[in-house]
């Protein structure tokens, strides 16, 4: 009885085809290990900003991207204009050291004047502040202010003079802009004390 035949094999050393892995598996690999790293490079920055912030008292900016988000969420704005001027009795130069400011009602802020005494005498100056539009001004609440005093200052002296402010957030929405205004006034009790010698304090209760 006469055995079956069978195929000779492939001798894979003398040119027959051999199976190799197919290279999608190890490119799929190298993608997913990407892809975790990205991921976890990504989550570390909240881990290291809480570290800063809660362990050492360091705080980190935002910046314009945090800015943006909260925009995004529909935050309110609200829009600061700053002007300032002085009598023509007052030998002084009154200026705002920025001329406008984004706030978001309910949050402090502080914004800074500048004043010279541009004359050879000393002179006392009052500031008096105005809001516009009007009906907003009872929104518009400074907690430091140097209108609060009298101000003093020497032949050629030059001030900063800052305020800190709140706006209310019942602030009413078809308002989107103040305006916050200061004119200084020579202050004619005082000066006139200083030029008799009477007092030589830099800062009296405002009249």
């Amino acid at each position: 009885m006469e055995r079956p035949s069978v195929p000779p094999q492939a001798d894979a050393g003398q040119g027959g085809n051999v199976a190799r892995p197919a290279p999608t598996a190890g490119l799929g690999r190298l993608a997913a290990v990407a892809i975790g790293v990205f991921v976890l490079t990504f989550s570390l920055v909240p881990a290291y900003r809480i570290a800063c912030e809660k362990i050492f008292g360091i705080r980190l900016e935002r910046g314009a991207a945090a800015a943006t988000t909260q925009a995004a969420a529909g935050q309110r704005t609200v829009r600061i204009e700053f002007d300032g001027g002085v009598n023509s009795r007052l030998p002084w130069v009154f200026t705002p050291e920025q001329l406008t400011m984004e706030v978001v009602p309910g949050q402090l802020y502080e914004a800074s004047y500048m004043a010279m005494n541009t004359s050879d005498r000393t002179v006392v100056g009052s500031a008096v502040p105005s809001v516009a539009p009007a009906r907003a001004s009872g929104y518009f609440s400074k907690t430091e202010c140097f209108c609060f005093t009298a101000q003093t200052l020497e032949p050629g002296q030059t001030r900063q003079m800052p305020v800190r402010f709140i706006v209310d957030p019942d602030l009413p929405a078809g308002i989107n802009t103040l305006t916050l205004s200061y004119t200084f006034f020579r202050n004619d009790a005082l000066s006139d004390q200083l030029a008799a010698g009477t007092t030589t304090n830099t800062a009296h209760a405002a009249p």
